[in-house]
């Protein structure tokens, strides 16, 4: 099917979610994941008006930003994290979501003069393929977090564990969204949850109900990888 028709279907769906939820559609975002797409693709989807790209893999996204260099995009890395590369990362992405732990914050502190905003991964199924800070592990660090005053973190992203009915997703959601409310009422400084990352392309619905501000689409989006 046409990217625009995917396109289409997408926005629609993410307006009866909201509907559902009496929620705002203006009020979420659409990410393109980018991985493993052709350069073509992706400037159609920026034809139709998309400007939130995410990448999951440094090189690769380097290569897409040198076939479309458009200012007015925002680049979104949403991969696991290396350490030997956060100096690039921070060059390349105007925002990073998917900061894993502590150390992670550490280095990105270190390599900044001034605050930079930053969104959380969180590992909600605590599952040891995924990176992510676990809920508790994340409560524990907070004291240590609130003294690195060059990061500001503005969001939660989370990969929840997959499950064919989206609706058994759900509790995961759920869990982020009161997390979000949970440490907004602690009052630290560098860390005012506004964002939620949350949902795919065969969940993004739920998640929408559940209160995701960004939703991360690939396939939905662009077809099946390599088509």
């Amino acid at each position: 099917m046409p990217i625009r028709e995917n396109l289409e279907r997408i926005r629609q769906n993410i307006e009866k979610a909201c509907l559902r939820a009496k929620r705002d559609p203006d009020r979420v975002q659409l990410v393109a994941v980018c991985k493993d797409q052709s350069a073509k693709k992706i400037k159609e989807v920026y034809d139709l008006g998309i400007r939130l790209l995410g990448e999951n893999k440094t090189q690769e996204a380097e290569i897409h930003r040198r076939q479309l260099s458009a200012s007015d995009i925002a680049w979104h890395f949403i991969g696991k994290l290396q350490k030997n590369k956060i100096n690039k990362l921070l060059t390349i992405f105007q925002l990073i979501e998917s900061v894993d732990g502590v150390k992670s914050l550490e280095h990105i502190h270190k390599r900044v003069d001034a605050p930079v905003e930053l969104f959380i991964e969180i590992n909600l199924g605590e599952e040891k393929s995924k990176s992510g800070f676990t809920i508790e592990g994340l409560k524990k660090a907070l004291p240590y977090i609130s003294n690195l005053d060059k990061v500001f973190i503005s969001g939660l992203m989370a990969i929840p564990p997959y499950r064919e009915d989206p609706e058994k997703v759900r509790p995961y959601f759920s869990r982020l969204r009161a997390l979000k409310s949970e440490l907004n009422q602690m009052g630290l400084d560098n860390l005012k949850i506004s964002h939620l990352s949350m949902g795919m392309s065969h969940d993004y619905e739920v998640a929408v109900e559940e209160g995701a501000t960004i939703v991360r689409i690939g396939t939905a989006l662009f077809g099946s990888r390599g088509q």
